[in-house]
């Protein structure tokens, strides 16, 4: 039986969350912004930050690995793309929410990034803070709740 003990059963809603949480994965290879992406998405009341990889291999592998709601997918990586992640994938799990942050914003990327089944594509430089707009939305908010 998951979840306890049958003998000491109360109806298990006194202690459950009013929503599971939305985990999120981080996949960005410079770590100064995959650490500040952490930090303001860790602080979002109902997110949970899962996992974080800079290379497209450690990438595919932990999104497989943890299962997340969500992925923020910079292009460029160590090593690969973010083009390479988001084809391998989307395909195995249609129903994780891909946001592209990136420096490459140029049309060509938007379109090619939303064939391989992004949802959101955003310009690293002016379209930062919206990364965290969109995370919120997924739990429910309109604007991000900070945990205390």
């Amino acid at each position: 039986m998951v979840g306890g003990d049958a003998g000491s059963h109360s109806g298990g809603m006194e202690n459950a969350p009013s929503e599971p949480p939305t985990n999120v994965f981080i996949v960005e290879d410079s770590a100064a912004i995959r650490e500040r992406l952490i930090g303001l998405l860790g602080d979002i009341e109902g997110v949970t930050v899962v996992g974080e990889a800079d290379t497209a291999q450690a990438a595919i592998e932990g999104i497989l690995r943890t299962k997340p709601d969500s992925v923020v997918l910079d292009i460029q990586l160590t090593g690969g793309s973010g083009l390479e992640v988001l084809r391998k994938i989307h395909p195995l799990a249609p129903e994780v929410i891909f946001i592209v942050l990136t420096n490459h914003s140029n049309p060509q990327y938007r379109r090619i990034c939303t064939e391989a089944g992004a949802s959101h594509f955003l310009d690293k430089s002016s379209e930062f803070a919206r990364v965290m707009k969109i995370i919120a939305g997924l739990v429910g908010a309109e604007q991000p709740r900070l945990k205390n």
